[in-house]
């Protein structure tokens, strides 16, 4: 393997980047609906502006959820990345068989992130906490996923719902030596949650949610656009998700001339759950960051054997009126109050 990996547009022509990413990425054999819909989604994110934006918080952009399963017995879940600081709680819910609580597991996995950015993109675009459920999320997980969720599908969805809304979320933004800001909330306020007795039937969404006023309000200060083409095209991996997510709030900062750099061992930690050794988690994160690039084709990174280097990069939605707190901002304001 070659002693450095350039990802960024100096590498070349978008048609060249996608040949790349089938040959390097996944090999030579037949390409899958999910290399498929990758490749399909580049090519109009490498041409054209994005018509449809989505919206994610800049805390959950640099610190992630658990990418896979947690161990049933861990109820909490800590990351920490350059000023942002993440804690989230399990929290539980009443069984309406048994009237009792029942504890319920972390958020996790590739369908959280997707929820979670639902609710953040139709909080952002109404201007209000309140968000209709039912219309609005089978439109969302069919244009991201490319088909309509079957009953097991919604069953998993409707299950990382729950989670979502039952655990607590503690964001934490460092302002300074002797300054933070703090938002201790749960997304969500209560609605109903469980599935229908009859499995055969099927499943229904509740017709709204509302989201916790601090999260909200938050979320109005913080909410990082990114493109939904890219999310699409990378909805099928959580990791995918969240390196997409960090580099699109992070790259843009960087200041010209100034490349950061991030040893492997930082994005280990980062990035790296269920990796012990470092040399397997660089050789997926490697392969994860090829489609990466190919759905954020302006970001400027190179990896090798010590570490990745990340250059200043146009961010994937830029040039777009974005209106947030009933005041409208372009993409520029919105980056600069979250660096």
């Amino acid at each position: 393997m070659a002693d450095c990996w350039d990802f960024g547009a100096r590498a070349g022509i978008q048609s060249m980047r996608a040949a790349n990413v089938t040959a390097c990425t996944w090999g030579m054999g037949m390409v899958s609906l999910i290399q498929q819909r990758l490749l399909d989604f580049s090519a109009g994110i490498a041409t054209t502006s994005p018509e449809d934006l989505t919206f994610h918080h800049t805390v959950t952009c640099q610190c992630a959820l658990p990418s896979a399963r947690p161990d049933a017995s861990l109820l909490t879940w800590e990351r920490r990345q350059g000023r942002a600081t993440l804690l989230i709680e399990a929290g539980k819910v009443i069984d309406p068989r048994s009237g009792q609580f029942v504890q319920l597991a972390l958020p996790y996995g590739p369908k959280a992130r997707l929820l979670l950015m639902h609710l953040n993109s139709e909080a952002v675009r109404r201007q209000s906490p309140v968000i209709p459920v039912e219309d609005s999320m089978t439109a969302f997980f069919r244009r991201l996923m490319g088909r309509t969720q079957d009953g097991r599908q919604a069953k998993m969805l409707k299950m990382q719902l729950s989670a979502l809304a039952a655990a607590t979320f503690r964001m934490g933004i460092s302002q300074g030596d002797d300054r933070a800001l703090q938002v201790n909330t749960q997304v969500v306020t209560a609605f109903d949650l469980w599935l229908s007795r009859d499995e055969s039937q099927r499943v229904m969404w509740p017709s709204t949610l509302k989201l916790s006023l601090d999260y909200f309000e938050s979320l109005n200060r913080f909410a990082v656009p990114l493109d939904e083409r890219a999310v699409a095209a990378l909805a099928h991996s959580a990791v995918a998700l969240d390196i997409y997510c960090w580099l699109a709030q992070r790259l843009h900062r960087i200041p010209e001339g100034r490349p950061q750099f991030i040893p492997w061992p930082a994005l280990q930690e980062q990035f790296g759950q269920g990796y012990a050794q470092i040399r397997q988690f660089r050789a997926f994160f490697l392969k994860v960051l090829q489609q990466v690039s190919t759905a954020y084709p302006e970001a400027k990174i190179e990896a090798d054997g010590r570490g990745m280097r990340l250059w200043t990069s146009l961010p994937p939605v830029r040039k777009r009126l974005v209106s947030v707190q009933s005041v409208t901002l372009t993409t520029r304001d919105l980056f600069t109050e979250n660096s």
